[in-house]
């Protein structure tokens, strides 16, 4: 796989939702690959977010903006002439879209829509991947993983939105991709990530290293959910490489979906999780908090990633205690005073070097 990643150096790559967890790990990473990286975002919402802390903005082109507003994504496009775009930019969370629904569709919905139309007449751009979500899904809380022809649903305004997301992709796809020359498009869904410089409001990861670095009890509302708990650098990983195939052969790759997930061994409930970080950490107590009434959630959900074992030759590389264990390392390292840049780079060649 080492070879693709060749691919992006000295070309010109956009990402919308750069300022964001995922979007900042795949910025950086395209960086050091020699990229010419630029990013369109909200500012960031904490000044100890990942892009803050690495300094991002010193490193890449980065531009404040609404995904919402179609002239400033347009514009954006048009002024960078990428070859490359990376669609991050959403509304993340699932309990947040309970309280503002109507935010969460008109950014994750509308949003898409809108990279998707500037897409539609910008020559420049050879290579694009549309991330969504595994809870664009019904979830029917089957045993066994969803795969990329499972049927798209939500019973939540976040999974609705994902799944909404990916409509609009395959109608996209359809209507003006598919028979367009030297272009190629892809959606992506992949399953719960996490990675160091996450401080997202309602996330198990952000909460148990602020209840750590206060040396208080981690309180777990939901401790049996199962989830396919991945590094960061995991799905990344799989965009870079769907992108680069797509780049050289475009109607081999593109105009369908991939799962990127990781394997059976990674499935482990919040409670795993939660000791896991508390091992790592090397301090730390675990209470559990029943909650009536409480906002419903999916208790299982995992992904079939056969179809990016097989056509791409993708696979996770680290297992459920290593992805805890880099995790853990890197908020507690930051917590001593170590360089935000450093560590990122750090993990980035480990991952790279396995």
């Amino acid at each position: 796989m080492n070879k693709y990643y060749d691919i992006f150096r000295n070309k010109k790559v956009l990402i919308t939702g750069d300022t964001g967890f995922k979007g900042s790990w795949l910025a950086y990473w395209l960086h050091f690959l020699g990229a010419e990286v630029s990013g369109f975002a909200l500012q960031p919402e904490h000044d100890n977010d990942h892009f803050v802390l690495l300094k991002l903005d010193e490193l890449i082109q980065h531009r404040d903006g609404d995904i919402r507003d179609f002239a400033q994504i347009q514009n954006f496009i048009k002024s960078v002439q990428p070859e490359f775009v990376f669609h991050l930019a959403a509304q993340p969370l699932v309990r947040k879209s309970y309280s503002d629904p109507k935010l969460t569709f008109d950014t994750n919905v509308g949003g898409t829509v809108n990279v998707l139309d500037a897409l539609r007449t910008e020559s420049s751009v050879k290579s694009t991947i549309i991330v969504t979500s595994d809870k664009c899904y019904k979830n029917n809380e089957w045993c066994w993983g969803y795969r990329e022809n499972d049927e798209l649903g939500g019973k939540d305004p976040y999974s609705a939105s994902k799944a909404a997301a990916e409509i609009i992709f395959s109608a996209y796809q359809s209507s003006f991709f598919k028979d367009r020359e030297d272009f190629g498009a892809a959606s992506v869904r992949a399953g719960n990530v996490i990675g160091g410089g996450d401080w997202s409001t309602d996330r198990i990861v952000p909460d148990c290293i602020k209840a750590l670095q206060k040396n208080e009890a981690i309180q777990l509302r939901n401790p049996s959910a199962t989830r396919p708990w991945q590094h960061v650098l995991e799905p990344l990983s799989g965009y870079l490489l769907l992108a680069a195939r797509i780049y050289e052969d475009p109607h081999a790759f593109a105009g369908s979906s991939y799962n990127f997930g990781p394997d059976s061994g990674g499935m482990h409930t919040v409670k795993d999780l939660a000791e896991e970080l508390v091992a790592t950490w090397g301090t730390g107590e675990i209470n559990i908090v029943r909650k009536e009434h409480d906002l419903s959630e999916s208790t299982f959900l995992h992904l079939n990633c056969d179809k990016a074992h097989q056509s791409l030759g993708w696979h996770p590389k680290w297992n459920f205690t290593k992805t805890v264990e880099q995790t853990a390392s890197w908020y507690k390292k930051i917590n001593n005073g170590e360089n935000a840049r450093n560590l990122t780079k750090e993990q980035i060649i480990e991952y790279m070097g396995c």
